[in-house]
């Protein structure tokens, strides 16, 4: 069906590029030589399914796709293949479907070329056919390196994403960039690669963490507060109820499930909808983009960095309150913002979001939006606007007031400096024990005489960091 121009296939010949087989060579003269030139076109044709319990023997969404097949091969970390792997294997052999399951490395620190090249070495193991799709099952690390090499195999191979967090699910399920980390840059190596279909079920979210849940619901509070008065609203008065109960998994409220299902396929709708026209990026005011002007910078500056969500929503709450002082929201939706952040224990503040992070941060997402600020703001909440003219004397006495404001209005905040629960990464999220990261920082501080974490001691620019992943960047917003 076509909502808004939004295309959400429902059909089974879903595909991620197709060509209509035609192209225009031209003959022209250029400085005076002869030149040629070709143009044709592709068209973008990827669809998403709603559904509960993907993997029930009774469901047919993957079973169908792959019927043809007669096979899968899944990939998925080590936490997924645990929980699920058995389910799934059970699933594909009830619908007469071999299934060869290959359990990658999870992990920021293994969002890597070594990881990368284990896939295609699974691929070739598995003797994939051009067309076949690969299946990932898994959060948005697994989703977009399983995508990278899928693009990359014989230079573009199908895949079949289920995403199962809910970062996953809202956020990087949205978008066809896929991609690894380089050396110490993040995300410097990738590809626009969409998948043939995408399987959304938030039924998955009965097993996420408590922390991962509030992670992925920083998703949805950015993409409301500045896209949708109504699911704004909504969020509002149910975001605690959500976040408490795993969106109604954790108690099988089937009210509140159903609640909690019409936010999030209205959240993914609406950033469809505002980022299919633009998948590549080639406009940067986008709206999309709210929390994700300063984070990149702040949430890999600790020793262990923050979870994407905290950063993000640090960066929003410091927003919020620049919209408010320049009158694009009023007192009140300033603090409703901030006491939904407070309610569901996402982080409002860290110690180490100060000027110098700030100049830093600001500095470095200039030279990601083409020299121009493009900062998304509320206003009033629900839409968006963009500043393209804040100066650093400004933004450094909104922080000035933001910082006076959490403490006055959150003092339950005081002792974690603005951070809320779960705030940082562990060892599935990191790929290794974040004992150890501290330990290696306090060798490396050691051994340089200096503190490793960069911005702690003062970051003179955007490439001195943690010495773990280290570029101020947007990413998978």
């Amino acid at each position: 069906m076509t909502t808004n121009g939004l295309h959400i296939a429902s059909q089974k010949s879903e595909g991620p590029i197709s060509s209509d087989l035609t192209a225009n060579v031209t003959e022209f003269t250029a400085n005076g030589t002869k030149a040629l030139r070709v143009k044709g076109a592709e068209d973008l044709d990827y669809g998403f399914r709603f559904t509960r319990d993907t993997f029930a023997k009774e469901q047919t969404i993957l079973s169908d796709f792959y019927a043809k097949w007669k096979r899968v091969l899944v990939v998925m970390d080590g936490p997924v293949t645990k929980l699920y792997g058995d389910k799934i294997k059970a699933y594909f052999e009830h619908h007469n479907i071999a299934v060869t399951i290959h359990t990658m490395k999870g992990g920021e620190l293994n969002k890597n070329m070594d990881t990368m090249e284990s896939l295609v070495d699974a691929f070739d193991d598995f003797g994939l056919i051009r067309k076949e799709p690969v299946l990932v099952v898994g959060g948005g690390l697994v989703t977009d390196v399983t995508g990278y090499a899928c693009a990359s195999y014989r230079r573009s191979s199908n895949f079949i994403r289920v995403p199962t967090t809910l970062i996953g699910l809202i956020d990087a399920a949205v978008s066809i960039k896929v991609g690894i980390n380089h050396k110490k840059l993040k995300n410097r190596l990738g590809a626009y690669h969409a998948p043939m279909i995408t399987v959304l079920d938030f039924d998955f979210l009965k097993t996420l963490p408590d922390g991962q849940i509030r992670n992925g619901f920083a998703e949805l509070i950015k993409i409301s507060s500045v896209g949708s008065k109504e699911l704004w609203t909504d969020l509002v008065k149910y975001g605690a109820d959500l976040v408490n109960t795993r969106f109604g998994r954790a108690t099988n409220d089937e009210k509140l499930i159903a609640i909690a299902d019409s936010i999030c396929e209205r959240g993914i709708k609406l950033m469809l909808e505002l980022e299919s026209p633009n998948l590549h990026e080639i406009k940067l005011d986008r709206v999309i983009a709210f929390g994700h002007t300063w984070s990149p910078t702040l949430e890999l500056t600790p020793v262990v960095p923050l979870r994407h969500g905290h950063a993000i929503i640090i960066d929003m709450s410091y927003a919020v309150t620049l919209a408010w002082l320049r009158g694009y929201i009023d007192e009140a939706e300033r603090q409703e913002f901030h006491q939904l952040v407070s309610r569901v224990g996402l982080s409002l503040d860290h110690e180490q979001f100060d000027e110098q992070l700030l100049k830093v941060a600001t500095a470095a997402i200039l030279k990601t939006r083409d020299g121009m600020q493009w900062f998304a703001e509320p206003k009033p909440m629900g839409t968006c606007t963009f500043i393209n003219d804040a100066s650093m004397e400004e933004l450094f006495d909104a922080l000035k007031k933001h910082k006076e404001l959490i403490r006055k209005e959150f003092p339950e905040y005081t002792k974690t400096g603005g951070v809320g629960k779960d705030a940082f990464v562990d060892a599935s999220d990191l790929g290794m024990d974040p004992e150890e990261l501290k330990k290696q920082n306090e060798s490396l501080k050691a051994a340089k005489g200096v503190n490793a974490a960069g911005i702690a001691g003062g970051v003179k620019d955007a490439n001195q960091t943690n010495g773990h992943l280290v570029e101020a960047r947007e990413c998978g917003c």
